[in-house]
């Protein structure tokens, strides 16, 4: 045994396996540490961003953007593959007097990979029983790594198709780019009170799959909408918006559905923010003018209003705890903004290309 390359190659499969198991297997929100595929994806990501500022049309930025998640997930693949060959590499060089013929450091890597990658040509072959032990972990290894990480993108793309599904059709209803005041404007014109409290309803399936899937698999944050205009972060923030609306402007006997759903995208927001590290900015986010001008649309809809200072009060104390968290979300993705969420001049969005 060569301790000198005995200890290194244990430590990268051990530290591989462990960020395939954390990453891929366990659906819940793991730490950074011990996970090097956390550190690159936000490296990328980063540097993605930094690239894409580059672009002078909105349409060709939107579409560099929206090649990271695929690329990530080809990039990641190849990582874990790649480490694991140089782990498996160091240990059967460490082990090479039970390797005939004796290898050379570019034959236990290449002794590695066919091991790992089950190709077996037989130009190598282990003849002690640690080096035999090693190449069978070795190829249950790639074979175990491979049908997980299968498993894994269908559980990613079934998650992102279902978010997609609700996003596209949320923004059919209420615009592209969607906002809180057109929601509670749409069920007004349709003296539909009864829907709005069946999408509010619906939301907040949407909010609990989407908290649980993409703070499980957070690969998922940055996979873009399909469609221009409209991004899930959006529809979160209409939801938001609405709610508080609801429960702070309108006169209605029964708010329970808007509560839940407020509560729960705050909830949202402030896990997902927690989680990336983004800190907490406690702004309102809009101005009274603003907020005056949705009062007056709504009032000439004839929608039944609490009184405009109060309402407005209420609002603006509620909306502080969200709007700058979902701020600094969409800033974090690069998400065009839409109406009322934060600030909405960080990306210069709909320029010609």
């Amino acid at each position: 045994m060569h301790l000198l390359w005995l200890v290194p190659g244990v430590a990268i499969v051990v530290v591989t396996l462990l960020d395939v198991f954390q990453t891929v297997l366990v659906p819940r929100p793991t730490g950074r540490r011990w996970r090097p595929s956390a550190f690159i994806t936000r490296f990328m990501w980063r540097t993605w961003g930094i690239v894409s500022s580059r672009f002078v049309g909105a349409g060709a930025r939107e579409d560099f953007l929206g090649a990271f998640a695929p690329f990530m997930l080809v990039l990641l693949l190849v990582f874990w593959i790649a480490s694991l060959i140089v782990g498996y590499g160091f240990l059967f060089f460490a082990l090479r007097d039970q390797v005939k013929p004796v290898p050379g450091a570019f034959d236990a890597l290449y002794f590695a990979g066919t091991s790992l990658l089950t190709i077996g040509y037989g130009d190598f072959s282990p003849t002690g029983p640690g080096a035999r032990v090693l190449s069978l972990f070795a190829g249950a290894s790639g074979f175990g790594s491979f049908s997980i990480i299968t498993t894994f993108l269908f559980a990613l793309f079934g998650a992102y198709q279902q978010r997609e599904a609700f996003v596209v059709m949320f923004s059919n209803r209420f615009g592209a780019p969607p906002s809180g005041l057109h929601f509670i404007e749409t069920y007004a014109q349709l003296d539909d009170v009864d829907g709005l409290r069946t999408t509010l309803r619906d939301a907040q399936l949407f909010v609990s799959q989407v908290l649980e899937t993409h703070l499980a698999y957070p690969i998922l944050t940055y996979f873009r909408s399909t469609h221009d205009e409209i991004s899930w972060i959006a529809v979160i923030g209409t939801l938001l918006d609405a709610s508080t609306l609801v429960l702070t402007t309108l006169d209605l006997p029964q708010k329970g559905e808007a509560l839940i759903v407020s509560r729960l995208a705050r909830h949202f927001v402030d896990d997902f923010a927690r989680y990336f590290r983004l800190p907490q900015d406690s702004v309102v986010g809009i101005e009274r003018e603003e907020f005056d001008t949705a009062y007056a649309r709504m009032a000439e809809l004839g929608i039944a209003l609490l009184d405009r200072d109060a309402a407005w009060a209420d609002f603006s104390e509620i909306r502080s705890t969200y709007a700058g968290r979902l701020n600094r979300l969409a800033r974090f993705w690069s998400i065009p903004p839409a109406q009322w969420i934060g600030d909405r001049s960080f990306i210069t969005h709909g320029s010609s290309d």
